[in-house]
This record gives structure tokens, sequence and C-alpha cells, in this order.
């Protein structure tokens, strides 16, 4: 049985088809447009459905499913909303079924990530979260063997929790939501603030004369070498990042929490501090642990993990 799975991006529209066993055997890509017609995005989904699915019989593909950045309505197959994308109350399932004659399933495109990362694990558990760091924060809830979405469907929007009450402003409207202090951009705008704050820094110089050479690597790149100031923006960003997350172990206390995006390729560095964080500010600490690790499937997860969104 094969499962095609289409993640949603802000440039670009991938589809795949997905052994049982999260193979992908076909991939086909389309460049979003975000700014164009909801009805012409549908188009594209349908005809990468039909490109990934050609020379399959029909009764072999279990189902489509489909990662959305934003929020939709996973019993009714609607998208109710999307920051950077044409969709809006637009009935995708009902439009992808209609043409395909395939069930469709949708889902957050982070809730996607931890699906497909849960499927991938070597050893199955019962709780787990996924966050995701990158532009914002992302994430993820495995409960007891499901995908938690909530009631209404848009539940794991753990980027949101507030980090500082009145602190800084966030995509989102609020003001302290642990993204604005523990996404990639936030530790980029940090990086920034702190080279200004310190013009003969070697942190200072590596961020270009205008700014231009900053990204979340710059101060893991100096801070490896051992340099102080480069040390000191990853330690402060790293504990925002274990705040939010010893949150999240002390409200579900998950067997298994992944850390995804580009910036877990930082690794122990990364890691060994907010374990610790956690072991330190956990509730109960005589208790089993929480395991916590780099999620295994890097910019695929979200691909197979909206292909196995109907998969029971």
């Amino acid at each position: 049985m094969y499962y095609i799975g289409i993640d949603v991006g802000g440039t670009n529209v991938k589809a795949g088809l997905i052994t049982e066993n999260g193979e992908i055997m076909k991939r086909a890509v389309r460049p979003t447009l975000a700014k164009r017609e909801s009805d012409a995005i549908a188009a594209d989904m349908i005809a990468l459905v039909k490109e990934v699915a050609e020379g399959i019989d029909a009764a072999n593909i279990h189902s489509v499913g489909i990662g959305i950045p934003g929020a939709c309505d996973d019993k009714t197959g609607m998208v109710v909303n999307t920051a950077n994308i044409n969709f809006h109350m637009y009935p995708l399932g009902e439009k992808i079924q209609a043409a395909t004659g395939f069930s469709v399933y949708l889902g957050n495109d982070a809730n996607c990530a931890a699906l497909g990362e849960y499927y991938a694990l070597p050893e199955k558990v019962q709780d787990m979260i996924f966050i995701t760091l990158g532009t914002g924060v992302g994430g993820g809830l495995i409960l007891n063997g499901k995908l938690y979405t909530g009631f209404n469907g848009i539940a794991g929007e753990v980027g949101h929790i507030m980090l500082k009450d009145g602190g800084e402003k966030c995509g989102c409207g609020r003001r302290g939501c642990w993204e604005a202090y523990a996404s990639v951009s936030a530790l980029i705008r940090q990086t920034r603030d702190y080279a200004l704050a310190h013009p003969d820094s070697a942190l200072r110089a590596a961020c270009g004369e205008n700014m231009e050479a900053v990204s979340g690597k710059t101060a893991f790149v100096l801070a490896r070498k051992g340099d102080a100031d480069g040390k000191a923006v990853v330690d402060t960003w790293i504990s925002y990042v274990a705040g939010g997350i010893v949150d999240m172990v002390n409200i579900f206390q998950p067997a298994l929490l992944l850390i995804g995006g580009a910036i877990s390729k930082e690794g122990e560095m990364l890691l060994n501090p907010i374990r610790s964080f956690v072991a330190q500010n956990s509730y109960s600490p005589d208790v089993a642990k929480t395991k916590i690790d780099v999620a295994a499937l890097g910019n695929d997860a979200g691909l197979i993990g909206a292909a196995f969104l109907g998969r029971k």
C-alpha cells in the first residue's frame, strides 16, 4: 500500500509517493507562487498527486495527506487560515478528493513533521513531543500513540506559550511568546543586537560590514572556537529554548522530545545544556526522565508525516 504526501511551503509545494515503511519512491515539486488564487494553488496540488500516482493502481494508494503552514480543520478538510499563502476558509480536502478520487486528510505542517518523526522511530513510544526551531517555533504532540490536534484541529501551537509577560513582539501579535525568543529568527536578532553593542568583538566582525553575513550559525561558529561573545549569545538563546522545553516536559511528561530544524545539526552543543536545564528544573525530578534528542528525517519529515495522516 502507498500513501501520497504533499508538503505546502511558502516557496514550493512538494509531493511524494510514500511506502508503508516511510520510503519516498517518487517526488514531484512545483513553485507555490503563494499570492495566486486558492483554486490555482489547489490545481497544482491535483497535478502533483496525479504525477506521483502515475503508473500505480489506484486501489494500491490508501490516501493523500496535505501539510498546511497554518490552521486547518482535520475533520472537514477545510483550511481555516494561512499566514503567507492565499487560503482562507477554503475546502481544500473536498477539492482534491473530488479531482483525484482519493481520500484526503489535512494537517498543520509541524504536526505532520511530528507524525513523520514518530513513524520513523526505531523504538515506539506512546507519548512524544516534536519541536522545530526555524523562522518560528513549531511543534506537534503525539499522545497515547496518536497525533493530538484538539477539538478544533489546531492544538500544538507550542511556539505561542508565554515566556516573558510583556516581552518581545511576536508575529502572532502578542508579546513574550516562546517563538519571539527561541526561534532561529530570534537568534539572528539577538546575534545582531549583541554585535552592535560590542563593536570591537569578533562577533561584530563575523556579522559583516552591514550585518549581511549574520545567520543562525554565526554565534555557534565562534562559540565552538572558544569566543566568549559568541558563547554568550549561544548560551542566552539556548536558555530561552530550554525554558519552553521544560514547560513542555512538565505539562506532558513525554517519553521522548525531539528537536528539529536546521539548527538541530548543532548536536550536543545544543542538546547538552537543554538536557541539563530540564534536569534541574523538571517537576518531580525523581521520576523517569524524558529523553531529549534531535529529529532524524530533516526536510522530509513533513512530507512523510503528511502522507501518513490517513494511516490508522
